[in-house]
């Protein structure tokens, strides 16, 4: 299917706001600070923690073939949906706190077809706007890349040239993201999308080599960086962009630093996330 076939499927798609509140707890954070090896933090959640709360829950029968939600107020209309997290840009002006009731409102900011290396596919944008007490604190953009591809087809995989520099920067963390890990961020974030732990599917119908570490765990391991090396500073800015999949069983490498940009990807292959930071 081609830029133009996708454009004709999107006609007239055009999904309103969506609005939801719900109270932060501690467990959630508790939780994945579990997963990492790490000590909880204390009431402020560190950037980007809130995916792990407001979470939606729909019904077993509403799940189609790939875990996903059949239907949605913001998955485009496509045959043979294929979905894979892009990256995103976050702004924290206030940080969220456990205890607090927030209000997300959730809209769709754009979908563009386009060109890309693996083929034609749909850019999707949503943006989240996470408001305590009617002031906004955080706002979100989550990017998504959608393609149309038939069951048991090979997935293009980008084959750049190896990066075995690992970046540089005085920062580092590493995480091995094996099965079980993949699991427990799968269920810490009410995701039931079978490319992270259900292995014949994601190699006989979507065509990975293997199970497919989150997106959104890679961006979360660029935002220990800062969380470690230099908790007395703020994050007020972050901006990722994901650029290849990362296949579970490897360690990840994340490097970087406070006047640097941040990367992690696997040893002796090119970056699989790259992110720039903003720091008060």
């Amino acid at each position: 299917m081609d830029v133009d076939d996708l454009a004709r499927h999107l006609d007239g798609w055009a999904p309103g706001p969506r609005l939801s509140t719900g109270r932060i707890g501690a467990w959630p954070g508790e939780a994945f600070a579990a997963l990492l090896d790490r000590e909880a933090p204390g009431p402020e959640l560190p950037p980007l923690w809130h995916w792990f709360h407001l979470l939606d829950h729909p019904a077993q029968a509403e799940l189609g073939e790939d875990g996903h939600p059949a239907h949605g107020r913001f998955l485009p209309p496509l045959p043979d949906r294929r979905r894979m997290f892009a990256g995103g840009r976050l702004e924290v002006r206030a940080p969220l706190r456990v205890g607090d009731e927030v209000t997300r409102r959730s809209s769709l900011v754009a979908a563009t077809p386009k060109a890309g290396r693996s083929g034609a596919m749909v850019l999707v944008t949503q943006r989240h706007e996470f408001a305590v007490e009617g002031a906004t604190a955080v706002v979100e953009e989550q990017d998504f890349a959608y393609r149309s591809q038939p069951a048991g087809v090979a997935r293009p995989l980008p084959s750049p040239p190896a990066d075995r520099s690992e970046g540089a920067g005085e920062w580092r963390a590493e995480l091995l993201p094996d099965a079980a890990l993949l699991f427990r961020f799968s269920a810490l974030t009410y995701n039931t999308h079978r490319i992270h732990y259900d292995h014949p599917y994601v190699t006989e119908v979507e065509g990975y080599p293997g199970l497919v570490v989150h997106g959104p765990l890679l961006a979360l391991l660029l935002l220990e960086l800062p969380r470690r090396f230099a908790p007395r500073r703020r994050v007020t800015g972050f901006a990722y962009r994901l650029r290849q999949p990362v296949i579970a069983g490897s360690t990840v490498v994340a490097r970087g630093s406070a006047d640097g940009g941040l990367r992690a990807g696997v040893r002796g292959h090119p970056a699989a996330v790259t992110a720039t930071l903003t720091l008060a």
